[in-house]
């Protein structure tokens, strides 16, 4: 396991630098360029995000896979507000009640161990208003949903590590307590069967559902 973890942290910049460039990295910029105050990134990766976060006060990297880390770490000049790196997993945020004034997900939902407890300790640690800003690949529908039931075994063990492509994460979101306040989807045809994207930015639900 830890060998292709490694594998993966090496090569992930480079094999997504096409899709990046053309997909993804405008959709960050969008999505969290206006986050301000304490951000928690959660699943922080090599550090794609880094350099969209333009107005935070703070910002918390947590990322739990040392590979990962390491190369998050050596990037951490990109960006152009404070930031931290924590080894905390999602599912253990290591924030109080109330401290966060937004979490971001991007691209991590569909791999960490326990979606629902992930979604519930943000929601935990956000502010009352607070925002949860997320682009992550979700379940399709029909036919292309069935291939990612018979395909997700698969892709998690030789694609992507531990990654799942048939999460409904929009629902997931909802059942967590939070109210989408802006979502879109896209066609990624690049991603292979771990399409369609959603972006969007939801806040927690007063009544918590």
């Amino acid at each position: 396991m830890s060998v292709r973890h490694r594998l993966f942290a090496a090569m992930y910049d480079t094999l997504s630098a096409p899709v990046e460039r053309r997909e993804l990295a405008p959709r960050r910029a969008r999505l969290l360029s206006g986050l301000t105050g304490t951000v928690v990134d959660v699943g922080a990766g090599t550090g794609a995000n880094l350099r969209h976060f333009r107005h935070a006060g703070r910002v918390i990297l947590v990322e739990p896979d040392r590979y990962m880390r390491a190369r998050l770490s050596s990037r951490l000049g990109e960006s152009s507000v404070p930031v931290e790196v924590s080894d905390a997993d999602a599912e253990h945020l290591p924030l109080p009640d109330g401290a966060a004034d937004a979490v971001v997900f991007t691209l991590v939902l569909c791999s960490v161990p326990d979606q629902r407890l992930a979604l519930m300790e943000a929601r935990r640690v956000l502010k009352p208003g607070g925002t949860l800003a997320v682009l992550e690949h979700v379940r399709g529908q029909g036919r292309a949903a069935r291939w990612q039931d018979r395909l997700d075994g698969l892709w998690g063990r030789c694609v992507a590590p531990g990654c799942h492509i048939n999460r409904n994460t929009v629902a997931s979101i909802g059942e967590a307590g939070f109210e989408f306040t802006e979502i879109s989807r896209l066609e990624a045809p690049a991603f292979a069967l771990a399409t369609p994207i959603i972006v969007g930015t939801a806040v927690p639900s007063p009544t918590g559902h």
